[in-house]
């Protein structure tokens, strides 16, 4: 499963957190020996090159220990493509605080929480975020750490009429035995229904399974998208489309009514929505360092708590 960005990077870049910069130093002092200078008049070959030498110790003693005195720990994540826009929002105002200011360079990836977990796992990362709970089959030795929990919502392409689905319709229609908008209710379509669904490395697609479709496996014909981005993207440009995706991806489709229950923050909070799944940020044993210092914040100050609460359901 390939990683890739946050939305808004090219491939083959990332989302990196810092508060400054660091300076090119040592390019610097590499740029002072190149060969092509002029001779020194009345100085010899080798007089040149003991003061060459001279003038390196002295720029590695004015520039290289500063660098290295000035280091900060690089903290890299990746996994769930639901939680990394919460994550962005948090780390911008992490950084701005006197627990991370300065402390550390934070660089963010995304692929699935399958591959968040894989990462953490195998030491490749820091943290691996996942928007599924634990499995059996998920490596030991890792600390779940929850940060906050989510709605899951069934949405449609807006030119869509149907506002409710059941249990039973939504288990026939990713199942595959409702093929039909003329046989959905309310969705004044006819045509096939297209279905888009995340790929078997998503906690997306796993917290679907368990909240929506019970015994019923998704049927093989729907398209598989990498990420709740492209699924957004995909019911937004097919009338006939509908998938599932996390709340915070709801622009520019419409998320249907549950069980008679609109997929709403407020209801997610009161429990009044059912399809609500946990957050989680994974490491490799207890978190240690800027690492968990930053789980910690999100966790505990009432900071972290109001960017939760604006597009999430925060932990009580």
């Amino acid at each position: 499963m390939p990683r890739f960005p946050l939305a808004g990077f090219s491939q083959g870049q990332h989302e990196s957190f810092t508060r400054e910069s660091p300076r090119p130093a040592i390019l610097w002092s590499v740029a002072m020996l190149r060969p092509n200078h002029s001779p020194i008049k009345g100085v010899s070959k080798m007089s040149r090159s003991r003061i060459t030498l001279a003038a390196v110790a002295a720029v590695a003693a004015m520039v290289v220990a500063p660098a290295a005195a000035s280091a900060k720990p690089i903290i890299t994540i990746s996994g769930s493509t639901s939680v990394a826009p919460l994550t962005s929002k948090l780390l911008k105002s992490f950084l701005t605080t006197s627990a991370g200011k300065n402390k550390a360079t934070f660089k963010v990836f995304q692929g699935g929480s399958d591959v968040g977990i894989a990462d953490v796992s195998a030491g490749r990362v820091t943290i691996g975020q996942s928007s599924r709970d634990l499995k059996s089959s998920d490596a030991g030795g890792l600390t779940w750490n929850k940060i906050a929990r989510d709605a899951l919502c069934v949405a449609v392409n807006n030119s869509n009429g149907v506002s409710n689905l059941t249990t039973a319709q939504v288990q026939g229609i990713f199942g595959g035995t409702i093929r039909n908008w003329s046989d959905v209710a309310g969705s004044g379509k006819t045509g096939s229904i297209n279905l888009y669904v995340r790929t078997a490395a998503s906690g997306t697609q796993d917290a679907f399974g368990k909240l929506f479709m019970g015994t019923t496996s998704v049927t093989s014909s729907a398209a598989q998208k990498a990420s709740n981005g492209l699924v957004q993207s995909s019911i937004q440009s097919d009338p006939n489309g509908i998938g599932y995706v996390s709340f915070d991806f709801l622009g520019g489709i419409k998320a249907t009514q549950y069980q008679g229950v609109a997929c709403s923050l407020t209801n997610a909070k009161s429990g009044a929505y059912s399809a609500v799944r946990n957050f989680w940020m994974v490491t490799r044993g207890a978190p240690t360092g800027v690492a968990a210092t930053f789980i910690s914040w999100i966790q505990t100050s009432s900071a972290a708590k109001k960017i939760i609460a604006a597009g999430w359901v925060p932990l009580v």
